[in-house]
This record gives C-alpha cells, structure tokens and sequence, in this order.
C-alpha cells in the first residue's frame, strides 16, 4: 500500500508530460522537416496553369533544401494533390493533406471556388492558407487570422482598368462574358462597379458554366447588344475560344481580361487573333529573352530543370514558396503557428526580380498588396502598359 502514492505520482508525472508534449507539437513540424500541401489542377480545364505553379513552387523548395539544407534544419516537403478544378475534390483532396498528411500549411491552392471549398477543412484544423492563386476578395475577406492573400483582386483590377480604357478610347457599351462561379462573378461585379463611377452600366452580360467550349451563343448576344468594349471573366480556352469566335463573326470589341487570363499560353494557342487583347496583371510574364539578366537567368534555370519556359504562373508558384520561407525564418527556430502568423504579420516583402508590388501584412490586414498593372498582347507576346495603380 505504501507504494500506492508512488504509483499515483508516477502516472501524474507521465500524463503532464506528454499533456505537455501534446501542447507544443505542431502538425507539420518535426526537427528536420516542415510539410506544406498545395491543391492543382494536374488533369482538368486548367492543368497548364496547375503544372506551373507545382513546377515553380518544387524550384524554390529544391533550392533552399539543397543550397542551405532548409529553414533553420528544416528541410521543405512539398505535398501536392489533383484537384481536377472541382471544389468537391478540391474538399477530399484538403482532407487528405491536413488529416493523412498532417501539412502545417496549404501554399499556393490554385481556384477560387476550391479554395473556398477548402478552407472550412483547413481551418478546422488550424491550417493557415498562404498565398492562393486566386484574386478574388475571398481569400482575405471576411478577416481570418490564417488567410494570406497575394493578389490585387479581380474586382479591384476591373474597377481601375475599365473605365480607363472607356475613357481613353471614347467606348459606348461594354459588355461581359465570364465563368458562372465566384470567380467570373468577381470580375463582373467589378466592371459593374468601374462603370458605375463614371455613370455607365453593362450592357449585356453572359455567362457559361466552367469547363464549356463552344461560347456562339455568348458572342451572338454581345455582338447583337452592339457592345464595343467586353470584360472577360475566363481564364485560359475561354479567353481563346471567346475572342476567336467573335473573330470569325467579324464582332471586333477592346477586349480586356484579368489576371487570370494573363498568361502565354494565350497567345501561344490562340495565335495571331490574340493579338489586342489586354489584361490586368502584377508581375511580368518571364520570357526567356527578358531585358533584365536575374530574370533571363532564373528562367534558364527553370527550363534546364523541367524542360519547358516558365511562365508567370510559375513565378507565382515560386514566389508563393519563397514568401513563406521568409517568414518561416523569421519567426525562428521553434516554429509553431502562432510564431508564424506573427512573423507573417510584421514581415515586408519587397519587389523582386520579377516585378512584385512590395506586400506587408498585419493583425487586421490578410492582402499584401492590391495594386496592379495593365498589359496588352502585341505582336504575339504581352506588353506592359502602365506601372502599378492603386484602385
């Protein structure tokens, strides 16, 4: 019976012990390792733009686990899944990578609708969600303390740039074709709001469900509303598909897009009838001839590593990654959430080589940045415009 009050303390001081190791472990973090998830697109609608970013973002991660052995003797595991550009697979992939997994962050999450989709099983489980290629308002607000967003967003591009081009060209009717998700609503509402400060509204808008082909029937009715002017809420084979189909019915608009339809790949599969198409944007396409040498070398070195130009959605992928090991070495050697949120918070990240608008965060700020630049395709490969605006 003595030995009782042994035993009794014995057990107390087991269970405080690993009460207290349960306290301080972190999903994600081991001494050697910190594990990252990111959901692309690899085999649907936008499987170019999710090999990008997947391609840009093992870059980075392959340069910091080879050249200084990781952050503070943590080396980066990248974990990536398929979400095939559908927010219910967008949800089992999440599971996946936050309950099997066990990521200490998802980076880089491709998709509006699927980040959405994804960010109710993150957030359960205290997941941050850093740096979504995404621009809608969403991915900031409303204010979650483990939201980080990048981007300018869709509406505030469509808010500064259409009623600029308006002015500047004399325009009467401006028109909208976009995807019916909260994606193209984004821009939409946007255009609506641009064209609202300067007393103008749309006048026709058209929409097509994602992952459709054929877009006459969209171009027959913006073409029969006599609109000059047409914002496009699409992204990469609607782009195409749209401006070619009005190309072929002689339907001849300014046509702007966001963001999401700046990219190569535009006039690269579109050829020649791209050309005129204008798009809000941040950093600059990396074309491998770039004036600026940093830029001409890193691109060498991303088609000498995966066989293939690097286009801005690789940049966004390898910025996305870069901007999380700042931060992660900033909060220090223990590692944990709270000392990440904090150091994301108080971090500044400055431009980079690839034009970056300069981003800071903070306790009641989750989007680094919201200005952007507008370019046009010219002889088959996009121009810069104009320096960075603010909305």
């Amino acid at each position: 019976m003595k030995t009782l009050p042994f035993l009794f303390a014995a057990v107390a001081t087991a269970a405080l012990a690993l009460g207290g190791g349960a306290a301080v472990a972190q999903q994600g973090i081991s001494k050697s390792e910190i594990v990252l998830g990111s959901i692309q697109d690899l085999s649907g609608p936008i499987a170019a733009f999710g090999k990008q970013v997947r391609f840009g973002m093992q870059l980075r991660v392959d340069e910091l686990n080879e050249q200084t052995g990781g952050v503070h003797g943590r080396k980066i595991k990248l974990v990536f899944e398929d979400s095939q550009y559908d927010p219910r697979k967008a949800v089992l992939a999440a599971q996946k990578l936050v309950n099997q997994d066990k990521i200490f962050a998802m980076v880089g999450h491709i998709g509006t609708a699927q980040n959405l989709a994804a960010m109710q099983v993150q957030f359960e489980k205290n997941v941050p969600n850093l740096y979504p290629i995404t621009a809608a308002r969403e991915m900031y607000e409303p204010f979650h303390r483990l939201k980080f967003s990048f981007a300018a967003s869709y509406y505030d591009q469509m808010r500064i740039f259409v009623p600029r081009l308006v002015k500047e060209k004399g325009l009467k009717k401006v028109c909208t074709m976009y995807q019916d998700d909260e994606f193209g609503l984004e821009v939409m509402r946007g255009a609506e709001a641009g064209l609202k400060s300067i007393g103008m509204d749309l006048a026709e808008k058209t929409s097509y469900k994602r992952g459709a082909t054929d877009f006459s029937s969209q171009v027959a009715r913006m073409k029969a509303a006599g609109c000059d002017m047409v914002v496009l809420g699409t992204i990469i084979r609607e782009t195409i598909g749209g401006i070619a189909e009005s190309r072929k019915t002689g339907f001849t608009p300014v046509f702007l897009g966001s963001s999401a339809a700046y990219t190569d790949l535009i006039h690269k599969l579109g050829g020649p009838s791209m050309n005129g198409l204008y798009a809000a944007m941040t950093v600059k396409h990396p074309y491998l001839d770039d004036a600026a040498q940093p830029v001409r070398f890193w691109a060498t070195k991303y088609k000498t590593k995966f066989n293939e130009d690097p286009t801005v959605f690789s940049v966004y992928g390898y910025n996305a990654i870069d901007s999380f090991i700042h931060a992660a070495q900033k909060a220090g050697p223990n590692l944990t959430l709270d000392s990440f949120i904090k150091a994301m918070e108080s971090a500044q990240f400055p431009t980079d080589i690839f034009g970056s608008a300069p981003a800071s965060f903070g306790p009641n700020k989750r989007q680094g940045s919201n200005d952007s630049r507008l370019s046009q395709i010219v002889d088959g490969r996009w121009k810069l415009l104009t320096e960075y605006v603010k909305p």
